[in-house]
């Protein structure tokens, strides 16, 4: 779910181009129906406006085109541009419609597909086939994108890209990579994500919330945006209070200098002193009053929290260390004193109103939708979930001045975030057209009785032993294969951590965030279908196939500065065709954060690449562009 201002690639720079044409126009029109200017005026502004339309339209079209080689360029919002300008040519009196621009069902159709005028021929009670073959009519010549255009049955319009505009393209890719152009509107992103509570294991629920996370980042950053990323750690509230107690009892020399708890299993500690305090009233009352003496800050109940903390952020950093991950702690303790500025804010302007004993917060304007209140302070005066994220909220975008806020949690939460921030608009600490807010909200991993993902026992699972599982799978596999044999020790040792963790994420990626997924090893090490081991096998065997022909990056480069590609046989134009769709795969994941498109597309590369391999020879001296294929593909698959 998103909320505030959005990226804006071509296609919707050129939509929002419009709207304000059309607002204009509503004006201009307004003033003749009020006699404030005549008929002749109105023809005038509405010619003005179209040849400003069309003018528009062809900036953004060359702009795209002009766009430097070393960047990507993304094709299908190029082929809309031209579209758009041979509606607004054909049809000036429509207003603004969608665009789809679809692959073909079969290859015979071409390379891509428009049913644009079955909508427009049902808006102008004409044949979808007339109005296609306007369209066709208005279409801008000599575009260097298309090649040619043909009406189908039933007004499709088929396009086929030019070869020489393909062999160019990849020529540029070849040369610098999957470059990605500075963003249009440059953001500051924070991503908050994984958020484990101290004093608990990581378990596999935090699986989803770190790899979805990161991977989202990584793509932001890739594109050019400045990234925070936030680990909003459970770190404060009335759990401390019974361990804290708990901890006085056992380990009373706590408070020795350099002391360090002499337990490395908190998650045991934390149901020793869980048990106690739901059996031992004496004890209970005793964690209360530890609560108290914490939120007080005195020295040694500071103390006390901060060596509970130090061990769980030692096994936190242990468990991002095997994944690869970067982030900065950031939890709800952070936001204590800016919580009760942040009540007292919201007491003084009237946004607080009291509830047998508690103050709630409403978010949205009433109604039979609204939400449920936020509770802001409980009866007892403490602080609550929905008082920490609004203050974070409000820190995050006055301190961190973070114009896009992306919170990667499991989908359960999605209401309690709406809440949030409807209050936060309404207290006037979010502007939804300055901040944009994302919930990339996750369904929950299942076993393969297709129920929540536990041990035999019951239990959850805990994070460190589905990696280390993981491993020891990996292990099994690869030795299956001989490469145990193949391999020295260290070398073995990398590859089975890059396909343990390789498919753990992948497995995990490669399905919509928004649904659960049956989490397997069977699967996750399969070498067949879309998966990591598949992917690595083929970027092994790419790599197999320049290290036997003797040619490195360094050769293939100087032969790319100094020669054409040609794309002789017909494979080579398809993969060529699904090279060039990885920009705009990345720009709409970019948008709506459903990272799965970017695993199938890869999947499709490898695909393809494997009919290619399959068909053309590539170790031979006149073969060098088929090696260049090779290259790319393997940069492609390095830096995903």
């Amino acid at each position: 779910m998103k909320v505030g201002i959005a990226e804006t690639p071509l296609s919707e720079r050129i939509e929002q181009a419009e709207m304000e044409i059309e607002r204009l126009n509503d004006i201009i029109h307004g003033m003749k129906d009020k006699g404030s200017i005549g008929e002749e005026v109105v023809r005038t502004s509405d010619s003005v406006r179209l040849k400003y339309r069309l003018e528009i339209l062809k900036a953004e079209a060359e702009r795209e085109m002009k766009c430097k080689r070393s960047y990507v360029k993304n094709v299908v919002g190029m082929i809309s541009a031209y579209f758009r300008m041979a509606i607004d040519g054909a049809f000036p009196q429509l207003p603004q419609i969608p665009i789809p621009i679809l692959p073909p069902t079969t290859k015979k159709f071409g390379d891509y597909q428009c049913n644009v005028a079955m909508v427009i021929a049902g808006k102008l009670k004409k044949s979808p086939k007339s109005v296609a073959e306007e369209i066709l009519v208005h279409f801008p010549k000599e575009t260097g994108v298309v090649d040619s255009l043909e009406v189908a049955g039933g007004g499709f319009i088929n396009l086929t890209l030019s070869r020489t505009f393909l062999q160019e393209e990849i020529q540029g890719l070849c040369l610098y990579g999957f470059r990605f152009p500075p963003p249009l509107h440059f953001h500051r992103i924070l991503v908050d994500f994984s958020s484990p509570n101290v004093a608990k294991e990581m378990h596999v629920g935090h699986l989803r919330s770190t790899i979805i996370g990161d991977s989202i980042c990584r793509l932001l950053e890739e594109l050019g945006h400045q990234v925070i990323r936030i680990n909003h750690i459970g770190d404060w509230g009335t759990q401390f209070g019974m361990l804290i107690a708990h901890l006085q009892e056992r380990f009373p020399d706590y408070l020795t200098e350099d002391y360090k708890l002499p337990i490395t299993d908190l998650q045991s500690f934390y149901k020793e002193s869980k048990t106690r305090f739901d059996q031992d009233p004496e004890f209970k009352k005793r964690a209360y009053a530890c609560v108290v003496k914490l939120q007080r800050n005195e020295p040694s109940f500071i103390r006390a929290w901060k060596i509970i903390c130090d061990v769980s952020r030692m096994e936190f950093s242990k468990i991002y260390s095997r994944l690869g991950i970067r982030i900065s702690e950031r939890g709800e303790s952070f936001y204590q004193g800016l919580m009760e500025s942040l009540v007292h804010e919201l007491k003084t302007k009237g946004f607080l109103e009291e509830d047998e004993g508690r103050w709630i917060m409403w978010g949205g304007s009433e109604g039979k939708d609204r939400n449920p209140p936020l509770t802001i302070i409980k009866s007892d005066g403490g602080f609550t979930y929905d008082t920490s994220d609004m203050a974070a909220l409000k820190y995050r975008i006055e301190e961190d001045k973070a114009t896009w806020v992306i919170y990667v949690t499991d989908a359960g939460q999605v209401t309690h975030f709406h809440t949030v921030w409807e209050a936060a608009e309404r207290a006037g600490i979010w502007d939804r057209a300055k901040v944009r807010l994302d919930h990339a909200g996750f369904g929950v991993v299942l076993g393969d009785d297709k129920k929540k993902f536990k041990t035999r026992s019951g239990d959850t699972v805990k994070l460190s032993d589905l990696l280390d599982e993981g491993m020891k799978r990996a292990g099994e596999k690869l030795r299956e294969k001989g490469r145990d044999k193949e391999l020295s020790e260290e070398e073995f040792g990398a590859i089975e951590k890059a396909v343990a963790y390789g498919c753990i994420k992948y497995a995990d990626l490669s399905h919509s965030r928004n649904g659960e997924y049956v989490f397997s090893f069977d699967r996750m090490l399969d070498d067949k279908g879309n998966t990591a081991v598949y992917l690595l096998y083929a970027y092994t065997r790419i790599k197999s196939i320049a290290r036997k022909a003797g040619v490195t990056d360094r050769d293939l480069l100087d032969w790319l500065s100094h020669n054409s590609l040609s794309f002789e046989h017909d494979k080579e134009q398809r993969l060529a065709k699904q090279l060039i769709k990885f920009p705009q795969v990345v720009e709409r994941v970019a948008e709506d954060l459903y990272l799965h498109p970017i695993c199938e597309i890869m999947y499709e590369i490898a695909a393809v690449f494997t009919e290619f391999y399959d068909t053309c020879y590539c170790i031979e001296t006149d073969k060098m562009s088929k090696l260049i294929f090779c290259h790319k593909i393997t940069f492609l698959k390095t830096n995903n």
